[in-house]
């Protein structure tokens, strides 16, 4: 594995670092007075990325920090928008709020609706909103840029300080508190166009009052209507296309073949030819241009009390609604441009509810904080499933009659052996509840030695219900040929829905008792609950004043996953029965037969027969350390070790077997990183260039992913799949000259090398070697901005950015990779500012790129995610 620029890069910044501070000091002494009346030049930034308030420049840390002014130079409003800023950043999924954040190209995976809940991985990357962790499994929550102080994103492991889900780095939005005393706010409003789209509407609103000498209210509202640009065109499917009959050697649109263990089971049957009827589903009822409308609706209301000099207590309530129709994916194989064909209706509502509460104080030297949150969200989604066709090798057995595909278990095939239209739907709640808590001190930053330390615990209970439907299984005829459709079904967990002890029944969890709706085949009714606790602590000393410091740092974790409830599949329960207890039964006694699905209640159950765990635990300690040393006035070099990880998980199809003597294990492992990172801090030239950096080698150990393989399991699984490396480095610098107010030149690249450097899946879905996902080998941004005074009044600007990123892949499994190409996109804004008001016009995306920002390969057809068209519009804001 070679990095040749970024450590060429390295080694350059570092010499210019520690060669560049006495050309600012003697400037900066020449010209002492001058410096005082200059404007221009760099502002200081502040973060609380190690949880006390510092400069940005006196932190070793990896931190990229957008402020206020930024957020709103660079009209940051969504999860896409600030992503578009951090260039080490970036994110899988299929849309608003189902979505994953990657850092530094520590990914293995594409979230998808079936790994967004129970099942989904847990986060490698925390995200907070203030001082509390909303990372949620599988899907992160999509918190709309209303209001914020700044966003800061730690890179690298921050286990330490903020937990597990910090393996990879930290995306913190801090939020404007309450202002004592004052009495004002702003509103601000735009619209839109995108080419070949629909129009966008936004508006904005803050109000900060003043209520006593000592407590305030800030709220904020907002709306954000954004037009859709992705068509759904014409299409028709049937169950030919099925994976059940697909041979040896095909070629999947991926470039990746189909092997022996994935051949069909009937490969090679031509439905047609063997005198089956065929029957197709077509979408012309659904056929809609611009169909992926969505809407951001929200607010938060905060109240500061200052008790007294020492002591205040903030609160806070932020609700937030995403309404969104239609697909963000695209199609690249249709001759139409950002199209696809789907065929059922597709909608996401996403709500949260999230109530936080912080008090600080001070008692004698040590600073206090206790903070805690409790968020309640609910994901109510429908999505087209008719794509599993591709992969689902047992469509046809509860979509086609029984004598198509089971001839030997029939007693008479009909006249007409027919296969019904495969389109299906997936209708699915999930209802998440976390309730999180912690306390820490500070002691004095202004001694020699200082130390955070505190606990933290968090409660998490993630609810889902969802349906996988198929409306034409109600057409299936059975062994006899004439009788069609299916017996009820209930939960494996309902042990009172039938008579007696039936198959894989026993009495656990569900949230509905059933029976299920008549064209719903497979159900997931299950629980999981997510419990932590941690005890955190970081102490630094001051070898040499001002010079030379070490960090030592360590967290103690104690972790429990757990799962209740069940994945039904209503096998064996043909109303005439091809086999199972229901065969040869006369009508009147036949009953839901039980035999198919997965009881987890049983299955992690703590006296459960099949050696399964009844917790997913993880307990242990992780260890930071740093070396910072601070040459001179500007200059700060720091060298770092530390540790990361991500608690471990339990499968659902746990025991199942798979090829090359794999089986399904049925307790996921935590997996493991090791980082080592040098970086830089300096403010260079009088202070007028801020060039920050690192590089920095990750060793992962038994990195999880998940797994979509119907050979093995018709539920998508997770495993400990590899070993992996990463190097990399990132930089960001911002240049204001004082020589030419009111211009600044910002950029920031990242430069990644990552490896699969050990295969541990034994399936030849991972291959040594490979990269990793969403680990782009070169990202990077530049933007420049020219701010001028047009009169004594009035004062304009002009702006420009140039995003780009190279070529990256969606997964580590060879079926389930897609290649997503390299894309550049240009942006630019102009506008005028008066005393209380500005106004400004943009154009994104000028040049029309399809920028692939996100895919997947899941279902053996390329999905892909673009980056909205070009995109005209103009604001206004308003300040009183």
């Amino acid at each position: 594995m070679t990095l040749k620029i970024a450590c060429g890069a390295s080694v350059s910044a570092l010499a210019l670092a520690v060669s560049t501070p006495a050309l600012a000091q003697d400037a900066s002494a020449e010209q002492p007075a001058q410096e005082e009346a200059r404007e221009g030049g760099l502002q200081p930034i502040v973060i609380t990325a190690t949880k006390r308030s510092e400069d940005l420049q006196d932190v070793p840390l990896a931190v990229q920090a957008i402020s206020t002014e930024e957020l709103d130079e660079l009209r940051v409003d969504n999860f896409e928008d600030y992503l578009e800023q951090l260039p080490n950043v970036n994110a899988g999924g299929g849309g608003p709020g189902q979505s994953t954040i990657y850092i530094r190209g520590l990914a293995s995976t594409t979230p998808n609706l079936t790994t967004a809940g129970v099942a989904g991985l847990a986060p490698n990357v925390a995200l907070y909103l203030d001082d509390q962790p909303l990372s949620q499994p599988g899907r992160n929550l999509d918190i709309y840029a209303a209001d914020l102080q700044r966003i800061e994103v730690l890179g690298g492991p921050q286990g330490t300080l903020f937990g597990a889900s910090s393996q990879a780095g930290v995306v913190r939005l801090i939020t404007n508190s309450p202002e004592i005393g004052f009495l004002g706010g702003y509103v601000s409003g735009g619209a839109s166009m995108t080419k070949s789209g629909e129009p966008s509407y936004k508006i904005e609103g803050v109000l900060n009052v003043p209520v006593t000498s000592s407590i305030a209210i800030r709220a904020v509202g907002y709306y954000d209507d954004q037009g859709g640009y992705i068509d759904n065109v014409f299409g028709t499917r049937d169950l030919q296309a099925s994976a059940r009959f697909r041979e040896v050697g095909t070629v999947r649109d991926n470039g990746v073949p189909v092997g022996v263990n994935r051949a069909g089971f009937d490969a090679g049957l031509d439905l047609e030819a063997a005198g089956v009827t065929v029957l197709e589903t077509e979408n012309s009822a659904l056929v809609e241009e611009d169909f992926n409308d969505l809407t951001y609706v929200g607010g938060r209301i905060s109240a500061l009390w200052e008790i007294n000099n020492d002591w205040s207590l903030q609160v806070s309530h932020a609700r937030q609604q995403i309404d969104s129709d239609g697909v963000f994916l695209a199609d690249p194989t249709l001759d139409e441009d950002l199209a696809i064909q789907r065929f059922e209706d597709e909608a996401i509502k996403d709500r949260f509810d999230n109530t936080s509460y912080t008090v600080e104080g001070r008692l004698a030297d040590l600073e206090l904080v206790y903070t805690g949150a409790f968020t309640d969200r609910v994901t109510e989604q429908q999505v087209d499933y008719t794509d599993y066709l591709f992969v689902g090798q047992f469509l046809p057995y509860y979509l086609c009659d029984t004598a198509v595909v089971y001839e030997a278990y029939v007693d008479n095939v009909p006249a007409d052996p027919t296969c019904y239209e495969p389109n299906g739907v997936v209708d699915s709640r999930t209802d998440t509840e976390v309730l999180t808590q912690e306390l820490r001190f500070n002691t004095p930053a202004d001694k020699r030695f200082r130390l955070t330390a505190g606990a933290f615990y968090s409660d998490l209970e993630l609810r889902e219900l969802a349906n996988f439907n198929y409306d034409s299984r109600q057409m299936v005829r059975g062994s006899d040929g004439v009788t069609r459709g299916y017996l009820p079904n209930f939960p494996l967990t309902n042990a009172a829905a039938t008579e007696g002890q039936v198959g894989n029944e026993s009495q656990g969890y569900f949230s509905d008792p059933g029976p299920f709706a008549p064209e719903t085949y497979f159900r997931n009714d299950v629980r999981r609950t997510d419990e932590q606790f941690g005890i955190f602590g970081e102490a630094t000393f001051d070898i040499v004043p001002d010079t030379l410091s070490l960090m030592v740092g360590a967290r103690y974790y104690d972790i429990e996953v757990d799962f209740e409830g069940s994945a039904n599949a209503g096998g064996g329960n043909f109303n005439s029965s091809t086999f199972g207890p229901n065969a040869g039964l006369p009508p009147e006694e036949r009953q839901d037969a039980q035999i198919f699905g997965t009881n987890l209640s049983a299955q992690f159950a703590p006296d459960n027969t099949v050696g399964a765990p009844d917790k997913a635990e993880a307990s242990g300690v992780i260890f930071k350390s740093t070396l910072t040393w601070t040459p001179s006035d500007g200059v700060l070099l720091y060298g770092t070790y530390s540790e990361g990880f991500r608690p471990g998980l339990l499968n659902r199809p746990g025991g199942a077997d798979g090829p090359n003597g794999f089986v399904v294990p049925f307790e996921l492992a935590t997996d493991e990183v090791v980082n080592y990172e040098i970086g830089w801090k300096t403010e260079l030239f009088d202070r007028q260039l801020r060039f920050n950096g690192s590089a920095f080698y990750v060793d992962i150990t038994e990195l999880q992913t998940t797994i979509f393989d119907p050979v093995i399991s018709n539920l998508f699984f997770s495993d400990n799949a590899a070993n992996a490396e990463i190097m990399g480095l990132e930089a960001d610098f911002l240049y204001a000259p004082y020589d030419l107010e009111g211009l600044t030149i910002a950029g920031a690249v990242s430069f990644l090398d990552s490896e699969i450097t050990e295969v541990l899946t034994p399936t030849n879905d991972v291959v040594e070697g490979e990269p990793l996902a969403f680990a782009p080998k070169f990202q990077g941004n530049a933007r420049v901005r020219y701010e001028f005074p047009i009169n004594v009044d009035y004062d304009g600007f002009v702006q420009t950015q140039v995003t780009h990123s190279a070529s990256k892949f969606t997964d580590i499994i060879e079926i389930n990779k897609l290649k997503l190409d390299a894309w550049t996109t240009v942006g630019a804004s102009a506008g005028v500012r008066g005393d209380r008001w500005s106004a400004e016009v943009f154009a994104d995306n000028i040049f029309d790129e399809r920028a692939q920002v996100s895919g997947n390969f899941v279902f053996d057809r390329a999905r892909i995610t673009y980056a909205r068209p070009t995109t005209v519009g103009a604001r206004l804001r308003l300040d009183f």
